[in-house]
């Protein structure tokens, strides 16, 4: 019975290794946007150290709790080859979710995503820019907050 438990923890890890790239995708650069930029009201754009900028929009404003809502990043002076959104809680774990956007031109890249309600009315979030750029992985964290009272 030891053994079939150790076996069982062995086989645990080896997935979690072998599946952690898609859950926790290495950059090999991580660009910190201005943390002054509103995303609930504002497009929030990033400066990237090649030159580039990309500039994030999310469609709705305030963005919705389990409602979807259009995200678009606009790429200028790069050539991605795939853009992503990773939404994730700050202070709570709220699962995985990571649109891929869909290039529809002229560095403009689209598609929509869907934040689950959190318990507690307000919750703090980061979207994570993961893109890819020839051989480049680029992460651009920008936090907001859903639930806020103004």
């Amino acid at each position: 019975m030891d053994l079939i438990g150790l076996e069982l923890i062995a086989l645990v890890v080896v997935i979690g290794y072998k599946i952690s790239p898609i859950l926790l995708p290495k950059a090999d650069l991580t660009v910190l946007p201005d943390p002054a930029c509103n995303l609930q009201k504002q497009v929030c754009p990033a400066t990237l150290p090649s030159g580039g900028t990309i500039e994030l929009s999310l469609g709705a404003r305030p963005v919705p709790l389990v409602k979807p809502f259009a995200v678009q990043v606009v790429a200028k002076g790069l050539q991605p080859a795939r853009i992503a959104v990773d939404f994730a809680g700050v202070e709570m774990n709220m699962g995985y979710n990571r649109p891929e956007l869909q290039e529809s031109g002229e560095g403009r890249f689209v598609g929509e995503a869907t934040l689950p309600v959190c318990i507690t009315g307000q919750m703090d979030w980061q979207a994570t820019v993961l893109i890819e750029a020839g051989s480049e992985r680029i992460a651009v964290p920008f936090r907001f907050t859903t639930g806020e009272h103004e």
